[in-house]
């Protein structure tokens, strides 16, 4: 599907592996810290790969077309800001914000995660299952949850690496486990959900209008993240003080 001008989407899982590979290569060159998001996803992208292949999914086949089409919306945003071309306003708040050196490896994954997951998974959803086919998908859907709870505390131990005080958080109210849980696991998939559940009879201008509405109040969503209340602030600038500025160390530290 074309998502953007001059963008050819990804047509396998090991397809988007290879493309994910390729940005992370180049995120590196460029010291962009966009790519911290570019890591987790590949590695979450890799364990979906896996579990497709060992049969985890009731329907594994069309489990691989959601990973397909969910990627190929980063892909395409991603490709369309390198180009200086339209985008969301979600993945372009994300995308910006790589170049603020003001934020925490932490904060660069959650707005990769909230422009992805908020907006971009209830679309693919909605796409790959339209109509009634939609409740058929909920089972492997929700599989998907499992998998990502299954994977936390491994990201957690990958993080520490390269942020070693990031259990500041945890000291302030921050509570890391949960933020990662709310906007991975827990609250942001089930709205995702719902939003496909709203949306997969739509087609035409009123597909495009109710998506432009969801990327309007994602947006807003990432404004939290990037301006957290003056506490959660204070922590998190303690934190980047002992955070390794090196992008090549911690894309190493995430793979």
């Amino acid at each position: 599907m074309q998502l953007t001008e001059g963008f050819a989407g990804a047509r396998t899982i090991q397809d988007v592996l290879d493309r994910l590979d390729a940005e992370i290569e180049r995120g590196v060159r460029e010291g962009s810290r966009h790519v911290y998001f570019t890591c987790l996803y590949r590695a979450v992208t890799e364990r979906v790969r896996q579990d497709v292949e060992r049969g985890r999914f009731e329907d594994g086949p069309r489990l691989a077309r959601l990973d397909v089409v969910f990627a190929n919306r980063y892909l395409a945003a991603l490709h369309a800001y390198q180009r200086g071309e339209s985008l969301t306003r979600s993945w372009r708040k994300a995308f910006e914000a790589a170049s603020s050196g003001r934020l925490t490896i932490l904060q660069h994954m959650l707005l990769g995660v909230n422009a992805h997951i908020n907006l971009d998974l209830g679309i693919a959803a909605a796409e790959i299952a339209p109509g009634s086919s939609l409740p058929g998908l909920k089972k492997d859907f929700d599989e998907i949850t499992v998998l990502l709870g299954e994977m936390l505390d491994e990201v957690q131990d990958r993080l520490a690496g390269v942020s070693p005080w990031l259990g500041l958080l945890d000291m302030v109210g921050g509570r890391t486990d949960e933020e990662i849980c709310t906007f991975c696991i827990g609250g942001a998939r089930e709205l995702a959900w719902r939003w496909a559940e709203r949306s997969c009879a739509l087609s035409g201008e009123r597909l495009h209008a109710e998506i432009d509405d969801l990327d309007r109040k994602v947006a807003f969503l990432s404004l939290p993240i990037r301006r957290p209340t003056p506490l959660i602030a204070t922590a998190l600038a303690v934190i980047r003080m002992r955070e390794t500025p090196d992008v090549e160390r911690v894309v190493k530290a995430l793979t």
